[in-house]
């Protein structure tokens, strides 16, 4: 998931409420220039899950075919997605309650509830794969760690989170230091991946071709795609934060522009490692590489330096994603609640002004699923798919609203029709294939986190004096969550389906 996250979500969105539809207007005299917004957007939108991307995709079946073909279609749907929220943000400037406030504009406050819930859930679920992935790398220096999921593990990792909690609660916002640091782990090992492997010889094409459309008897080419879907949209969690440049840049000409070459940058980037992996081993030796994946495959192309560099990236990188992600997920309810979505007691500050009780309220529900991974087979790529399923919800939903006002013309130009019912309709088609492609399993667990927002929506719904589920909408969805929780717990119990 992407550092932009550390931004807050309202203003993740609402940034963009300045920029003129004059494209050649200056918004801020001493604002960005192209050039640094793109850099904004390239770090921003880099995250921890392309260290892991090339194992998991292995480890999942996709050949080199696969890949290619998977990529081709996260290219346009997550660039559509990512257009769908700039056009929003630049349509509804009057929306400053974040994503989720897209959802209730264009469905009702209950499902614009579920969207807020599913993005804050989402963030806490980030931040327990961020901390498995985290200690999993420092297993490579220190072994007793292993994996990154045993008692040692989450015993340091909870220390770690309530250490970053203490300094969120005494207003620690953002760190600048911190974010250069960040930015230049992350931005190291994946320069030295991709040029040691192109200009050492360490690329073989005849792997590559091995690889191409795997191996006989092996799953067939839709299973591949499908089964690459979730990993590959996890690298790009957060898109959505990239249109707070909008608020940063000198000339509002440079906004789109800026956000267009900063994904394609990065986009390439991540195609490029992809299909360098593929050339240095083969993918069954991949797919049972340690997580992250890309330590070991440089290990095997130059040695254990390769790896020590790439772990030491992974954990640079993830000590300042964890505090961004302590940050949204404390952001999400509070900023809900001051919108009057989520009960008045979750907009409780302290002295410091740090938003104590969501705080709080999200450090134990970050905590209880890291006792979880112990107690269980759930791992890094476990967590990474829960928060993948639940920040659907309100992805689907904005693009669903977008597309919606394209059709019906609302709050657009005319010249602005033509490309949003395009980009919000494929933004839809997408989100929605990927409800699907996380399969039954997905489903049935996203059903169980959305099942206990129900009862923090009807008292947030009392406190106001409001009826709850007002009309036979809000019933119908209510009720499909609650059933399709009890089956899901049933499964579970009878072991019928393997969750944990």
């Amino acid at each position: 998931m992407s550092n932009a996250a550390s931004e807050t979500l309202d203003g993740s969105l609402a940034a963009s409420a300045g920029a003129s539809r004059d494209k050649g207007q200056i918004i801020d005299p001493n604002g960005l220039d192209l050039f640094r917004l793109t850099m904004m957007v390239i770090t921003a939108s880099i995250c921890g899950g392309i260290f892991a991307l090339a194992g998991d995709m292995a480890a999942g079946g996709a050949s080199t075919g696969a890949v290619l073909i998977s990529w081709a279609i996260c290219f346009v749907g997550v660039f559509s997605l990512m257009m769908c929220f700039n056009g929003l943000s630049q349509a509804r400037p009057d929306l400053t309650g974040g994503i989720y406030a897209y959802a209730a504009a264009g469905f009702g406050d209950f499902v614009g509830f579920n969207s807020a819930w599913g993005y804050w859930v989402s963030a806490c679920l980030s931040n327990v794969s961020f901390a498995i992935l985290l200690f999993s790398a420092l297993g490579y220096f220190f072994h007793p760690f292993e994996s990154g999921n045993n008692l040692l593990s989450c015993v340091c990792a909870s220390a770690f989170l309530w250490l970053l909690v203490w300094l969120v609660s005494r207003g620690v916002k953002e760190a600048a230091g911190i974010n250069v640091i960040v930015t230049i782990a992350k931005l190291v090992p994946l320069s030295l991946f991709v040029l040691s492997i192109a200009l050492l010889g360490k690329f073989d094409p005849a792997i590559f071709m091995e690889n191409f459309w795997g191996e006989a008897g092996g799953p067939d080419l839709g299973t591949q795609i499908v089964s690459t879907m979730i990993a590959l949209v996890w690298v790009f969690t957060g898109i959505e934060g990239a249109v707070v440049i909008s608020g940063r840049a000198k000339y509002a000409r440079d906004v789109g522009r800026a956000t267009v070459i900063g994904f394609i940058s990065v986009f390439v980037l991540y195609l490029i490692i992809s299909l360098e992996s593929m050339g240095v081993m083969p993918r069954a030796q991949m797919a049972e590489l340690a997580t992250p994946s890309m330590a070991g495959i440089l290990e095997h192309a130059i040695g254990p330096v390769g790896a020590s560099i790439v772990n030491l990236g992974v954990v640079l990188s993830l000590l300042g994603a964890m505090l961004g992600y302590v940050i949204i997920a404390a952001e999400t309810p509070f900023e809900a609640a001051r919108q009057g979505v989520f009960p008045k007691s979750f907009a409780r500050t302290n002295k410091n002004g740090a938003p104590i009780v969501t705080v709080l309220i999200s450090a134990g529900i970050t905590q209880l699923f890291l006792i979880v991974s112990v107690f269980s087979s759930s791992t890094y790529q476990f967590f990474y798919a829960c928060a993948v399923s639940t920040i659907l919800i309100p992805y689907v939903c904005s693009a669903a609203y977008y597309m919606k006002i394209a059709w019906k013309r609302e709050h657009l130009t005319p010249e602005q029709v033509k490309k949003a019912r395009v980009f919000g309709t494929v933004g839809f088609v997408y989100t929605v294939f990927l409800v699907w492609a996380a399969g039954l399993v997905g489903i049935m667990i996203t059903t169980i986190l959305f099942a206990p927002g129900i009862i923090v929506y009807a008292m947030g719904q009392r406190e106001r004096g409001e009826k709850i589920l007002p009309n036979m909408a809000d019933k119908a969805i209510a009720a499909v969550i609650v059933v399709l929780m009890a089956v899901s717990i049933a499964l579970m119990a009878t072991g019928t389906i393997q969750a944990l």
